[in-house]
């Protein structure tokens, strides 16, 4: 196995009780990392040894609560990883028959904003400081590549996932002075079960835009967070890595 220096490292995932979250957190178990893991719902099935926490990333006196609770059952803080995600698809104005049917609520806006967003805000701005005062650490946001161009239907989430790329890159020249390094993930296509639930033939027209014709596994956007969080990335800061398939190729 190539060394990766993650050895006893601690580890934050948010969003860890299923998906690409969960997967993360194994991943980086498996090298030897000590792993908080956080979630809105209880982690069912986590390994034992993990720290579990219920967080919601978006309450800032909770946050803060659940890093001195990290610092107290570990001592450091040395990786973090904003995954903590939603979805809530809807046109912005759908139009039809020479009218209005619906539009975005406000609600609908504001909670995936609140959580896509404001939670990696929120999260980094507790989180840092203590990677300050241990030297250094990583810091890895879940972006998504609709977050690089855009999607119909999803003017919420894509606002969210474009905000934590501006977010990354700003905050990696800001911290990079304290030796923590920014970069962020843009999945494409992921079998997670929000995607799995979809039919069959929307499945099918996905893989078919995928230039390697197959969704991505939850495990592919992990092993790309624990590359990025490893002593082989560590001149790399600022960065935006999709991990997609080629898709933006194939549309």
């Amino acid at each position: 196995m190539i060394e990766t220096g993650l050895q006893g490292k601690v580890v934050i995932v948010t969003g860890a009780a299923a998906g690409i979250g969960r997967a993360t957190a194994t991943r980086f178990s498996m090298e030897g990392c000590r792993v908080a893991a956080w979630d809105v719902a209880e982690c069912r099935g986590c390994a034992p040894e993990w720290l579990s926490q219920r967080v919601d990333v978006r309450d800032s006196a909770r946050v803060e609560e659940a890093v001195a609770e990290v610092m107290a059952h570990y001592g450091r803080i040395d990786v973090l990883v904003n995954n903590a995600g939603i979805l809530r698809d809807g046109m912005l104005v759908k139009h039809k028959d020479g009218a209005v049917v619906s539009t975005m609520s406000d609600e609908a806006f504001d909670t995936v904003l609140n959580v896509n967003l404001r939670g990696a805000f929120v999260c980094t701005r507790a989180v840092a400081p203590r990677m300050m005062e241990g030297g250094g650490g990583v810091i890895l946001n879940a972006s998504s590549v609709v977050g690089l161009y855009g999607n119909f239907g999803q003017t919420n989430y894509v606002a969210s996932k474009a905000g934590v790329i501006g977010m990354t890159k700003t905050l990696a020249r800001e911290l990079g002075r304290h030796n923590i390094r920014v970069n962020a993930v843009a999945p494409g296509l992921i079998a997670t079960d929000i995607l799995n639930a979809m039919p069959e033939k929307a499945l099918d027209g996905m893989r078919q835009h995928t230039p390697l014709g197959r969704l991505g596994r939850p495990e592919e956007i992990a092993e790309a967070y624990v590359w990025l969080a490893s002593s082989s990335a560590s001149f790399v800061t600022g960065a935006v890595l999709s991990v997609d398939g080629g898709i933006v190729t194939g549309t």
